[in-house]
């Protein structure tokens, strides 16, 4: 039989569509033959694969995990495109390995873990893909902690946060909170300037056009960005377990150093 080498799989591949395991295997069943694996992988149903690269991938699973004892954490998306498969137990089972190893190894867990992404895609016959991803390791003082929003049978919307100075359940609750109230930032420094320029133009210009007095203007404007801002700082939303208080006064002398959100279909 005809040694298969990296060349020629690559060849199959790019030919065919067909993943890098099914490629080789095609070789070595036909003995080599380019011609005879191109019509194996046919009849086996496993070609044609790149042409689901453009399918839109509008469904998924998102996986957090918090492990290292409590050191480090990641919270990842694999992306498909129909509801029937985000929820299989295989694409399940792989969103959970896949933030596993990316919390524990980082970035390199995802690439060594390409060839499985790649045969679930062959097998379930959808455009799956690692979506969005972060990893995060705790720095001095402070502790991770996470929240997962499950909906059929998989996580939807995962969120992961780093706080100093505080306890795990307030963490743990400022998490919940986040998965649901959706904050873009932080705190008010981290509004890009040409957003914050853009919305106060605006919100200027509909007062303008509501008749507002030009005397009342300023303070109309700035009171209508700060409720901007309580929509989209994390910092200044009103807490969703008390919204007497806010995210901050919940927070206390504690600080949040980081958070990410990962949500299906985003």
């Amino acid at each position: 039989m005809a040694e298969v080498t990296a060349k020629d799989v690559q060849e199959l591949r790019k030919a065919t569509g067909a993943g890098i395991l099914d490629a080789r295997r095609a070789l070595v069943e036909n003995a080599g033959d380019f011609d005879a694996a191109v019509r194996w992988l046919r009849e086996q149903g496993l070609a044609g694969a790149s042409k689901r690269q453009d399918r839109e991938r509008a469904e998924g699973a998102v996986s957090v995990v918090v492990t290292g004892g409590g050191r480090l954490g990641a919270v990842v998306a694999l992306e498909c495109e129909t509801d029937f498969v985000a929820k299989s137990a295989d694409f399940v089972r792989l969103v959970d390995t896949l933030a596993e190893g990316l919390a524990t190894d980082g970035e390199e867990a995802l690439k060594a873990a390409s060839a499985e992404v790649e045969e679930l895609q062959i097998t379930l016959k959808e455009n799956i893909a690692v979506g969005r991803h972060e990893r995060f390791e705790a720095g001095e003082g402070a502790l991770l902690e996470s929240y997962l929003h499950v909906q059929n049978g998989r996580g939807v919307n995962g969120v992961l946060i780093e706080v100093a100075g505080a306890s795990a359940e307030v963490a743990h609750d400022i998490a919940v909170h986040i998965a649901f109230a959706r904050p873009e930032y932080l705190r008010r420094e981290d509004v890009p300037a040409d957003v914050i320029a853009q919305e106060r133009a605006t919100v200027e210009a509909i007062a303008r056009n509501e008749g507002k007095p030009e005397s009342q203007l300023d303070k109309i404007v700035e009171g209508r960005m700060n409720g901007f801002f309580r929509e989209r700082v994390l910092l200044e939303q009103p807490f969703a377990k008390d919204e007497k208080k806010t995210v901050a006064q919940v927070l206390g002398s504690g600080e949040i150093r980081r958070f990410a959100q990962v949500v299906t279909g985003a």
